[in-house]
């Protein structure tokens, strides 16, 4: 049988280097308390914030030197957490650690609305008094500008130290689907039993053998079937508490409160949606050739993840992926590609699945460490794109704390998922133009079609789906598993018009993490749009555009996401950058069905196009 492997089977050299933050547990439970005990530091501030600007800069360097060693406890724990779920002391330690962040937040929740209680004109006078406090000029900026949406001090309070009792919905799903929950075994065509799991379960859907991807299919959603009651009370919880959170702060919508926290403008999210919704017929196309392509009379939910080819993609290994991104981020200066290489070289990745290891892919890290990325390795092309994905994340916290200070190196997830989508579309034409092997370079062109329909398309059908669960339970209306079903369901069909979406798919709201992250999918969708146009007029301009592209990474959170944006030439309030992405998929799939040519009648196991290289 093939199991996923112990943490321990794993060659060190393949996991991330968590010592270099500390060197053992015990160190990091001698960091926690110590930093526990300085929390009343903080609070001997309260009622003196604005006794004139010496004393707000003592505050502001205070909370800074104990908010990054509160960081670097919460990352440790988190990353160790992620190891294993499964393990009752690393989750005892991350539950520290949320802990020790919310009596933080709670510590300096006076801070904030004592500032407001100040204006610009004071502010300014500030800041030429003590030329040090100009270094926090964005930071001023943004904390009167939420004047109207902050609550007296004493509120602040409780809301911080509820912050983990209103987490809650977010932690227990986690528990739930990636410690306690298993996904079935299914048989392969070869008679080998398979272990399913939520990092490869994506993988699986893309064998050749129909028959097989639909038992995985089936045998996985069989599974999320039985714990739907308590899913989806889990999610309505969290759309309540964005609601009530966003009423409490005196916001019209959830919505509205995610949105103004980076000042973004409710019109960016509305036209992706109302553009990308104008533009379905190009997904509707791409459906069609994979329907085609598969030589099925209907393409059903367990189709979608397959190649264009009708084959399963080629084994890209670990080193051969590394190789690749290190020689397709070369545009983007000496430097940078160095600095990817040392990171890689430095055991930045945890690269491989193992047991208890919590699902997916993501980077971490604070401003004092380095960047730490989390991979479910899986050998194949997707891992090597995902990999790109989350080393453009930590290279962008590279450079922008190098950049800015602390408070202003924090990038807003609108600006981050630019960076990493820029590394994926590099990587695409880095390969395409230098590989020799016709049939990997068609695979390659099928996953580039493959990241621009799950993350251009479908990541704004989970906008459209967050945003109308949350509309339901401000009009007052019920949020339970059978409406979630017809609503993401009805969105499925629109989506996906040519195919047959119905069975397992309308429960697919159970298994996506980022409906508890509060309006956050639509910022992929915007990133891919984005990070076209920027790649664009790299290949036009060449070190023009790629330092102004440094420049927005280095920018960091030292303005608003749209000026950030702007800084790399691309105007993200207007509809045109989604309209060029959608106009360079469409491009692609022109591309692709020229290499792909009808053979015979199709064939229900097997592809119906075979390639033809010009």
């Amino acid at each position: 049988m093939n199991t996923v492997p112990e943490r321990e089977e794993i060659d060190e050299e393949y996991k991330w280097a968590l010592e270099s933050i500390f060197q053992n547990d015990d160190n990091w439970e001698a960091a926690y308390d110590a930093i526990g005990d300085r929390l009343d530091e903080i609070r001997d501030y309260e009622g003196r914030v604005t006794d004139g600007p010496e004393t707000l800069l003592e505050l502001l360097e205070t909370r800074e030197e104990i908010a990054r060693e509160v960081s670097r406890v919460a990352v440790y724990a988190q990353l160790r957490s992620s190891e294993d779920t499964r393990s009752g002391e690393y989750q005892a330690m991350s539950a520290k650690a949320s802990s020790l962040g919310a009596d933080a937040s709670s510590a300096g929740s006076f801070i904030d609305p004592a500032i407001q209680q100040l204006d610009h004109e004071t502010i300014d006078a500030w800041m030429q008094d003590v030329p040090a406090l100009q270094e926090y000029e964005h930071y001023f900026d943004d904390v009167l500008r939420a004047k109207e949406h902050t609550r007296s001090a004493e509120v602040e309070e409780v809301i911080a130290e509820l912050s983990e009792v209103t987490g809650a919905p977010n932690e227990i799903y986690s528990m739930l689907t990636n410690a306690d929950m298993s996904f079935g075994t299914v048989e392969d065509p070869d008679g080998e039993e398979l272990e399913i799991s939520q990092a490869n379960f994506t993988t699986l859907q893309k064998r050749p053998a129909r028959a097989f991807r639909q038992d995985v299919y089936e045998t996985f959603y069989d599974e999320w079937e039985d714990v739907r009651n308590t899913v989806g009370t889990s999610l309505e919880k969290a759309v309540r508490k964005h609601v009530v959170s966003a009423e409490m702060r005196g916001y019209d919508t959830a919505r509205a409160a995610a949105l103004d926290g980076p000042n973004v403008p409710p019109d960016v999210y509305d036209t992706l949606v109302e553009t990308v919704r104008g533009e379905i017929d190009a997904l509707h196309r791409h459906a069609e050739l994979k329907q085609r392509a598969l030589g099925v009379d209907t393409l059903r939910p367990w189709d979608l993840y397959m190649s264009l080819t009708g084959e399963e993609g080629p084994e890209i290994p670990y080193e051969q992926a590394r190789e690749w991104i290190i020689e397709a981020v070369e545009p983007l200066g000496q430097p940078y590609q160095d600095r990817v290489a040392e990171g890689l070289d430095s055991r930045w990745v945890d690269v491989y699945e193992n047991q208890g290891k919590r699902a997916g892919a993501f980077s971490s890290g604070t401003y004092d460490t380095q960047p730490f990325v989390m991979m479910n390795y899986q050998d194949d092309v997707s891992s090597m794109f995902t990999l790109a994905h989350e080393l453009g994340h930590s290279m962008h916290s590279e450079l922008a704390g190098d950049a800015q200070p602390w408070h202003d190196a924090n990038y807003e997830i609108f600006v981050a998922e630019i960076a990493s989508t820029v590394n994926e579309t590099l990587l695409t034409h880095h390969l395409l133009e230098t590989l020799e092997d016709d049939e990997l370079r068609v695979h390659l062109l099928d996953e580039y079609l493959e990241r621009f329909r799950s993350t251009l398309f479908r990541q704004t059908m989970f906008a459209d789906f967050e945003h109308r669960i949350h509309t339901r339970v401000e009009d007052g209306e019920s949020l339970t598993p059978d409406v979630l079903d017809e609503m993401y369901g009805d969105l499925n069909a629109a989506f996906y018009e040519p195919a047959d979406m119905s069975g397992g798919i309308r429960r697919e709201w159970e298994r996506i993490p980022h409906f508890y992250y509060d309006f956050y999918v639509y910022q992929y969708a915007t990133g891919i749009s984005a990070a076209a146009a920027i790649v664009e007029r790299i290949q036009e301009e060449g070190e023009t555009a790629a330092a102004d592209y440094r420049e927005m990474l280095e920018a960091g959170g030292s303005d608003y996401p749209l000026p950030v944006v702007e800084r790399a030439g691309i105007d993200m309030s207007q509809s045109g950058p989604v309209e060029s992405a959608v106009d360079i998929y469409r491009e692609y799939l022109d591309r692709i069905e020229s290499l792909l040519d009808l053979w015979g009648p199709p064939r229900a196991e097997g592809r119906g196009f075979r390639l033809e290289f010009p």
